[in-house]
């Protein structure tokens, strides 16, 4: 159950937001374009962030920059 120590793990690298259009998801809630944001873990098709909310949450990686 590592994901339960994701917030506390030290980031990884930071990325910007460059869009929320999403096909099939509403990210426009818990994203903002143009912020940036600390990553605690990537995948090859996701990437872990602290979002607005404060919690860590998995995104597509077309999100970001």
């Amino acid at each position: 159950m590592i994901h339960l120590n994701w917030k506390e793990a030290p980031t990884i690298k930071t990325v910007t937001c460059t869009q929320t259009d999403a096909k099939k998801y509403l990210v426009s809630n818990v994203l903002t374009v143009g912020k940036t944001y600390e990553v605690k873990n990537e995948t090859e098709e996701f990437i872990f962030v602290v979002d607005n909310t404060g919690h860590v949450g998995g995104f597509y990686k077309e999100y970001f920059a």
